[in-house]
């Protein structure tokens, strides 16, 4: 029950970012967040900023650039090869 509580403590405030309808918030706890699930999955993050409603995430992934956008759920809705 605790971890169910503790989880959605850390995603809350990415869903109440959004509410609004406005251009998401990006505090230093979601910025770490989205930092740590890009880790998990391979990627060197650069830069996190948001755009058009979505964080937008610029990483390294084997020797490659991308560009990934990402919802309020942190589910990568859009990824694009720089290279």
């Amino acid at each position: 029950m605790k971890k169910l509580i503790l989880a959605l403590a850390l995603i809350g405030p990415a869903n109440f970012a959004f509410a609004s309808g406005a251009e998401p918030v990006l505090t230093d706890e979601i910025r770490t967040q989205i930092t740590e699930l890009m880790v998990a999955d391979g990627y060197e993050v650069r830069r996190i900023k948001t755009e058009d409603g979505y964080f937008e995430v610029y990483a390294l992934k084997d020797g490659e650039q991308f560009e990934l956008f990402l919802d309020a759920d942190f589910n990568i809705v859009d990824r694009n090869d720089n290279d």
